[in-house]
């Protein structure tokens, strides 16, 4: 499908860069080989510039000058993170780039799956239905949602390298008539008003500039009387500006995790009121008691582990094998079978994965205050 937002030369330049950079790796199936087969000079520009963007911020200090900054270039500053993070993500976790509530003994596949059709279930999405993705990574939840609902859903991205991918599972999948994905900026939706019967966001709005803006333009096309469902990440209400270690914790999960600033709860809910909805739900999901916290699988602690895969996640992320991976990882890069940056890459992860652990456990953090809001009929 063609871009839904953004200028052609924008689209072409971005091709170019991907062919570069991925060559035909993203048409790989597996995403260890797609990792393995970049082109190395490419990789390290790309991982130098996204590290710059940081350090650049570290020397200013976390402070509101850095922040603006940071959100006028959001578009760079997330396509880097993702040209980097997504062969990492669907190695390291899944198809579909998000968290999501456990169940006791329930495995990671099962429960993020569960995450995405009580997210369906809520918003009510059905056969028939014309639905929008914002931020669809590599489309796992739009393949799962189209196939539990019935609905037919357009899956939006701003990261050529994620639409390749999500283009190429979804053809394996055998859901290209229910399923298809636009390139665009969902800050500039280029799509007409009242287009779409429903829209939802699976912790991607959080790398808007504004949670407002990029809600207006959901607002703008969704019909009359279309509800949008949304996991968004935020700060909580316990999260204190002037705590130097919370805002250590808040920097840590925006390094980490691509995130140019991380909107607190309080403006969410304001964000989606003032762009027009009538907010009907919300609520912070990681609160209702779950003996299972939607963290463990970050955590490096075992007791909650299911399979051998889990296990080996788990072993990953403890202290030892971090320090075994990072030391692969760079045998790899000197040896030319993993491109330059792939375990500085990782090492940024880690520190997402650390803070964003430290954040759960002090409850400053949730990655899904779940937002149920309508459109107006008029």
């Amino acid at each position: 499908m063609p871009s839904a937002a953004l200028p052609q030369e924008h689209v072409d330049r971005d091709a170019a860069f991907v062919k570069i950079m991925h060559g035909k790796s993203a048409q790989k199936g597996n995403a260890f080989m797609s990792m393995i087969s970049k082109d190395s000079q490419a990789h390290r520009m790309v991982t130098d510039e996204y590290v710059r963007r940081w350090d650049e911020n570290d020397r200013a200090g976390n402070d509101g000058e850095a922040r603006e900054k940071r959100k006028e270039d959001y578009m760079p500053l997330v396509n880097n993170y993702y040209d980097l993070a997504t062969d990492l993500y669907e190695e390291g976790w899944a198809q579909s780039f998000h968290f999501c509530r456990f169940a006791i003994g329930e495995p990671l596949l099962k429960a993020l799956a569960r995450h995405e059709h009580y997210l369906s279930h809520k918003i009510g999405l059905k056969e028939g239905m014309h639905v929008l993705d914002v931020g669809c990574g590599v489309g796992g939840p739009a393949r799962e949602i189209a196939t539990f609902s019935g609905c037919s859903v357009v899956g939006l991205n701003n990261n050529n390298y994620q639409i390749t991918r999500a283009n190429a599972y979804t053809k394996k999948a055998g859901l290209e008539d229910r399923v298809s994905f636009a390139q665009g900026d969902f800050m500039n939706i280029n799509f007409p008003e009242n287009t779409f019967d429903a829209v939802y966001a699976i912790e991607a709005t959080v790398h808007a500039p504004t949670l407002e803006g990029v809600y207006k333009q959901i607002f703008r096309v969704l019909k009359p009387g279309g509800t949008f469902g949304v996991y968004e990440w935020v700060m909580t209400d316990k999260y204190d500006d002037t705590d130097t270690r919370h805002r250590e914790i808040r920097l840590g999960i925006e390094r980490g995790d691509g995130i140019a600033n991380m909107p607190s709860r309080a403006e969410a809910v304001e964000a989606i009121k003032a762009a027009g909805f009538i907010l009907e739900e919300h609520e912070d999901l990681t609160t209702r008691g779950d003996r299972v916290p939607w963290y463990y699988p970050l955590s490096g602690e075992f007791r909650n582990v299911n399979n051998l895969w889990e296990l080996f996640g788990a072993l990953r992320l403890t202290k030892v094998g971090r320090t075994g991976m990072r030391t692969l990882l760079r045998i790899m890069e000197s040896v030319r079978l993993a491109p330059s940056g792939t375990a500085q890459t990782a090492d940024e992860l880690a520190g997402a994965a650390d803070n964003l652990v430290a954040g759960a456990r002090k409850g400053l953090f949730t990655p899904m205050y779940f937002m149920l809001a309508k459109k107006p009929l008029v």
